[in-house]
């Protein structure tokens, strides 16, 4: 048989291979392979042969952890060095209600274990029910009503499964039935027999520190289909299931949708309660307030997740030395994360040695709470070396805006207002993607822009434009310094032109929203003037007396790095922004970047902004033969042309004397919590002299030209 290097697995590859082979024998040499009934057996051949090939393949595939593709398998893998992957998580709420017994003798409710309440309404074309998994028991108050308050309700169905343990089967398997548990919602009980009232409560243990022979624990692992396994202590790490009468085994948990169930509010009692004496109550049960909508609902583990995560933690030891130490930890001792940043503080300028710093991204909400960094810290104890501080610091996002004029043929789409529809959902798809929604998550202009081609066919090309923004929280009637870090550079528009063009002042590389400041009546902005070098430059603030004729109030306002990406503001002292986000008072600061590919540098997260994400669509009169010469084509430029400041323009009033405050000063940090360079709080008491009134200065070019 001929030999044939055979570079993937291909049927007609294989079936020429057999049809040569054939013709190489004298018997076959003029034989009509195609016409003959001998063609049905060569075909039946190679599809034997590529079968074959293909489950090879998939075998040799499937024994590594970084090829594997079934998650049946990644999850057996990852098992071989210790790691149990994260289960779906159960979307929790806050309710109370009340029950009122005032006319019997009753004297506790007891809501029992099992269903408490139901979605009032059908949410997301699908109703979620929530239940409890222990009992919960409350006294009648003296006007003769039980209060449940704070009660926390899980999403989904509340299961209980028993096992008889079997002395007779030495490797007896205790496994889960039902798919979609939430693990930490498991509640294990082991009792003499079904009837005794003595029980011990087994708590599950994800490692065998601490863990002896007398340990009521037990460890759990993933089995196929999603569902999981138990297993109970032999003697030596963990009791014996069998001895000292302990023969019946009782498993409550909780079988839930994940994320599905997220942020539901109307709930309707369900439930069961009943008095001292056993009897079910059936009235006087108020209507349910919600304490706190439902959340922290999450979808099993991916296998992407795994194969990253399992790795890390084994090279780790369940030892925090290196970042990415405790970048693998973490998601085990708090499952509510999403994405973890770990950098060394001797990254820093000025460097902090001996520290790590940590950020992290909830997988709900936007910023983790300081009751979490501090059971997160307090965790990562038994982890940390000596001599190495982790510091837990708030999250920074690092916000994305896109203007894109899209074109496209006219006669291959019903309308424009379709084609837009779908370039808008394939975008916010790529928002919420992996890609951005991590830490060291990286923005690829070229695949922004073939999602946007290739969102429908009847579109021939895009230019997109991308500015980047940082938030700042302002502290309100105090003087504080600021340092805004985009982790990216800037892009200097007025590039080798130094530093008056024509006759005009440049610069204007960043546009911020409004803000008032002591001392000004006016609504300023703030604004930016390039030193010679083009890699430094001087922050200003300025008003607007029109679209086109900003005045300067005030020169070095402070400093910017256009290389580093980095703003670094004087003391100033806000008095109100017009922009109030979550009753946060925040200003707005953009600047175009160097290089269309953004970067979350350390502690940024970046986030595509939906809302600020422009499409205008551009007829292509080439394509659609309306203008094949190109006489009048729609020219759309490559470079931004926007106004000088971001938000609404206030325009300016009469000018007002400033009073200057001679008051103490404090640093605040991006995120608008009041900091300094090394984490404690400095208030130095500054010479501030007084300032003169402003002059107006030459008006700029609002495009920087």
């Amino acid at each position: 048989m001929p030999l044939v290097n055979f570079s993937n697995l291909n049927f007609d590859q294989i079936k020429i291979s057999i049809r040569d082979y054939l013709r190489s024998n004298s018997n076959f040499t003029d034989y009509d392979f195609e016409g003959s009934n001998l063609s049905t057996i060569i075909d039946t051949l190679a599809y034997n042969t590529y079968i074959a090939s293909y489950n090879a393949n998939m075998l040799s595939n499937e024994v590594f952890i970084d090829s594997a593709t079934l998650r049946e398998n990644i999850v057996s893998l990852a098992r071989n060095i210790g790691y149990v992957p994260t289960s779906r998580r159960s979307s929790t709420g806050t309710i109370s209600f009340e029950v009122d017994v005032s006319d019997t003798n009753i004297t506790t409710v007891e809501l029992q274990p099992g269903p408490v309440a139901v979605v009032s309404d059908t949410f997301g074309s699908s109703n979620f029910l929530f239940s409890t998994n222990k009992k919960t028991k409350v006294s009648v108050d003296s006007d003769g009503t039980a209060r449940f308050q704070n009660l926390q309700i899980h999403e989904g169905n509340y299961i209980r499964q028993v096992f008889t343990v079997d002395p007779r089967t030495p490797n007896q398997k205790y496994i889960l039935t039902n798919a979609g548990i939430d693990t930490t919602l498991i509640r294990v009980v082991v009792k003499p027999s079904e009837t005794s009232t003595v029980e011990e409560v087994f708590n599950q243990s994800d490692s065998l520190f601490d863990v002896n022979s007398q340990s009521k624990v037990y460890f759990i692992q993933e089995v196929s289909n999603e569902r999981y396994e138990l297993l109970f202590g032999d003697g030596v790490f963990g009791k014996k299931l069998n001895q000292e009468n302990l023969g019946y085994v009782v498993v409550d948990y909780i079988t839930c949708n994940g994320e599905g169930a997220n942020n539901i509010e109307d709930f309707s009692f369900a439930g069961k309660v009943i008095d001292q004496s056993g009897n079910v109550i059936t009235s006087g049960i108020s209507i349910i307030t919600t304490d706190e909508s439902s959340g922290g609902g999450t979808s099993i583990e991916s296998i992407d997740s795994i194969r990253k995560y399992s790795t890390q933690i084994y090279a780790s030891r369940n030892r925090a030395v290196t970042a990415a130490d405790y970048e693998a930890i973490i998601p085990q001792i708090y499952e509510g994360v999403d994405s973890v940043s770990a950098f060394g503080g001797e990254d820093l300028n000025p460097p902090q040695f001996g520290k790590v710093y940590i950020s992290m991204k909830p997988k709900t909400g936007t910023h983790i709470s300081s009751t979490t960094k501090r059971e997160v810290l307090n965790k990562l104890k038994k982890y940390s070396v000596a001599g190495i501080v982790p510091e837990i610091v708030d999250l920074k996002y690092l916000y994305l805006e896109a203007d894109s004029s899209v074109y496209f043929n006219i006669n291959a789409a019903t309308s424009g207002a379709d084609v837009k529809s779908s370039i808008l959902s394939n975008i916010e798809n790529y928002s919420k993607s992996s890609q951005l929604n991590k830490f060291g998550g990286r923005f690829r202009y070229s695949k922004y822009q073939k999602i946007l081609d290739d969102s429908h066919t009847s579109i021939s090309s895009n230019i997109t434009k991308i500015d980047m923004r940082r938030d700042l929280v302002a502290s309100m009637n105090t003087f504080a310094e600021y340092e805004i870090c985009y982790g990216n550079r800037f892009h200097v528009r007025n590039h080798g032109h130094f530093p008056v063009h024509g006759g005009v002042i440049l610069g204007y590389n960043i546009r911020s929203s409004g803000f008032k400041i002591g001392g000004y009546s006016d609504t300023l902005y703030f604004g930016d003037i390039a030193n010679s070098d083009l890699k430094t430059g001087q922050v200003i603030m300025f008003k607007l007396n029109s679209p086109s004729e900003p005045v300067i109030v005030k020169r070095n306002a402070g400093t910017i790095d256009y290389v580093k990406g980095e703003i670094k503001l004087n003391a100033v002292k806000f008095i109100s922004t017009s922009i109030v986000k979550n009753s946060v008072n925040t200003i707005e600061i953009s600047a175009s970047p160097y290089s269309n590919d953004i970067i979350g540098l350390q502690d940024l997260y970046i986030q595509l902004d939906i809302k600020n994400v422009n499409v205008e669509m551009k007829e292509d009169r080439i394509t659609s033969g309306s203008d094949i010469s190109g006489s009048n084509y729609l020219v759309s430029p490559s470079f931004a042309i926007k106004s000088l400041v971001r938000g609404t323009e206030i325009y300016s009033t009469i000018q007002t004397a400033p009073q200057v405050q001679n008051t103490s000063t404090t640093t605040v940090s991006t995120t608008g919590m009041i900091t300094s360079g090394g984490g404690t709080v400095t208030t130095p008491t500054p010479s501030v002299s007084p300032t003169p009134t402003p002059t107006p200065s030459p008006s700029p070019s609002p495009y920087g030209y």
